[in-house]
């Protein structure tokens, strides 16, 4: 069972959004991401999608683009993205699931799952706060997601994780800040890697990747991977469900 990622994927099957007036890139990037997933991710790998999954609105727009994830290879995880508007309560999104139908579908909040002995933790993060031109209010958001990343790696903890792999959708590092309050909590349950989203376009070649302050971190939004899922890990372990 192998161990995927991939973010950013801006599905627009439910709204009229083309992704193409934002370049080349984009172009038909929906067939592509298909042929893409569907080449190497098999029917017991496990992909997580860290955010901005579509461009609906409300959940009930969303279906088209559910049902197209679903008919996807392997069991997805998703986390929230900021443009994710369409994301309701857990119970909500749970009872939307059930409801279609989509079993191999799932939802990383104040949650984990575990992937082996490696617990996949996250939330959506938020815009760092030392940097230059972030207010209180989003003061106050990066802290309600501390808390929320927390709660995901103390749940892991209480299970007995002996490793965890934190998804988040905000880069948790920009140039000029590598030591802030999330890399410090991170550091301080023993994450050695960490992989985000939603930087696009230019931005993808100021991108901090690699290993910083002891964490590996890694850049997976679709058009920085060419909507080809990176793969994190390839081993025998299995996806457990709590």
């Amino acid at each position: 069972m192998a161990l995927y990622a991939i973010s950013d994927l801006h599905l627009p099957l439910g709204v009229d959004k083309p992704m193409d007036i934002f370049g080349k890139k984009w172009e038909n990037y929906v067939e592509r991401l298909y042929e893409n997933w569907q080449e190497i991710v098999k029917a017991d790998d496990v992909v997580v999608l860290p955010g901005d999954f579509s461009w609906a609105m409300y959940l009930k727009d969303s279906e088209a683009d559910f049902s197209f994830l679903n008919r996807l290879n392997g069991t997805k995880i998703l986390l929230k993205g900021n443009h994710d508007y369409w994301w309701e309560t857990k119970s909500k999104l749970n009872r939307f699931i059930a409801e279609h139908q989509y079993e191999n579908i799932h939802f990383l909040q104040n949650n984990f799952f575990c992937y082996g002995k490696v617990a996949l933790c996250g939330t959506r993060g938020w815009a760092n706060p030392n940097t230059q031109g972030i207010g209180s209010e989003d003061e106050k958001i990066y802290q309600r997601e501390l808390l929320r990343l927390e709660m995901s790696m103390q749940e892991a903890k209480k299970a007995g994780a002996e490793e965890m792999i934190v998804f988040l959708h905000f880069p948790p590092v920009v140039s000029g800040d590598t030591d802030n309050p999330m890399v410090r909590l991170m550091q301080s349950y023993g994450v050695r890697q960490c992989v985000f989203g939603h930087i696009h376009a230019a931005g993808i070649a100021h991108a901090l990747t690699g290993e910083i302050s002891g964490i590996r971190f890694r850049l997976v939004s679709g058009d920085s991977v060419n909507f080809t899922p990176v793969l994190l890990s390839n081993t025998d372990e299995i996806l457990t469900i709590y």
